[in-house]
């Protein structure tokens, strides 16, 4: 049975229960942070945990431990779980408050802090060879104005993922004003003439970790990119398309709108680039 970890208890993910007037089960008011695990080490997790505490900041929720003290936690979550590849997903809420009310509640109020482990399937790029790629298709951005909040606050984008599903795709790729910033739970690349292009960071995405990462491997191997809007023409005419995420790493899109992008294969820098990170993670991670 998975073991969570529930306000500073661990005890069986089935046995872990919250109040029903706690603000993330009420209003959606927390945050959240989704770090993948290979061979029982967290992936890149000084990364996630500065944008654990930057999206904390953002909505005015002190930190309930210190930044030395998520470590030791998250280490003895992956041990109680016996380690290998996993999805270690970490919620902290405002805390469960006496009346429901949008304010926030009184000064010293616990704030919930709740993980759990899943299995991690094998992503895309662990087999560049033999990956298919994914459909995708393009969505109109319902969201709010501060999408760089990695927020619980999710409706908005179960809604355009599941317009996805219902088409047969794997993710939605949202635009807004003409232009594309990234997918229902993903950030968004293009290759055109041989260069990678991804939306800056600004209000509109999440900056990801995964999409960070990539960008970092293409200045270290000299492969060319940019970080720059992309029109919804841009994103049409693309020679390629990919998302990225924590736990999907780096995914091609070979049709976009039921339409074969070249010759709907991944094409040759989704190939170069998912093989850099492929050696990156196993390098880290010691695999």
């Amino acid at each position: 049975m998975s073991v969570a970890y529930l306000n500073g208890t661990f005890l069986p993910l089935a046995e872990a229960r919250i109040s029903p007037m706690d603000r993330g089960f009420l209003f959606a008011d927390g945050i959240y942070e989704v770090i993948p695990v290979y061979s029982g080490t967290p992936f890149r997790l000084d990364e996630h945990l500065t944008r654990l505490e930057r999206s904390l900041a953002e909505i005015q929720l002190p930190a309930p431990l210190a930044r030395a003290d998520w470590p030791a936690l998250i280490d003895t979550l992956i041990s109680k779980n016996g380690g290998g590849n996993l999805s270690l997903y970490l919620q902290i809420t405002r805390g469960t408050a006496a009346v429901r009310d949008h304010a926030f509640p009184p000064p010293g109020t616990p704030p919930t802090v709740f993980a759990m482990v899943s299995p991690m399937s094998a992503p895309a790029a662990d087999s560049p060879d033999t990956t298919p790629g994914v459909a995708a298709i393009t969505v109109q951005d319902i969201r709010w104005l501060r999408c760089d909040i990695k927020s619980v606050s999710l409706l908005p984008n179960i809604l355009m993922r599941q317009q996805a599903v219902g088409a047969g795709a794997a993710e939605a790729i949202m635009l807004r004003d003409g232009h594309a910033s990234e997918g229902a739970a993903s950030n968004l690349f293009i290759v055109q003439h041989g260069t990678v292009i991804t939306p800056p960071k600004d209000q509109w995405i999440l900056g990801g970790i995964t999409r960070d990462l990539v960008l970092e491997l293409c200045a270290e191997h000299n492969v060319p990119h940019q970080e720059g809007p992309v029109s919804e023409a841009a994103l049409r005419g693309a020679d390629e398309i990919w998302i990225t995420s924590s736990t999907r790493e780096i995914v091609p899109v070979v049709t976009l709108d039921g339409q074969p992008l070249g010759d709907g294969r991944p094409g040759p820098v989704w190939h170069r680039v998912a093989r850099l990170y492929v050696d990156f993670k196993r390098r880290l991670c010691g695999l």
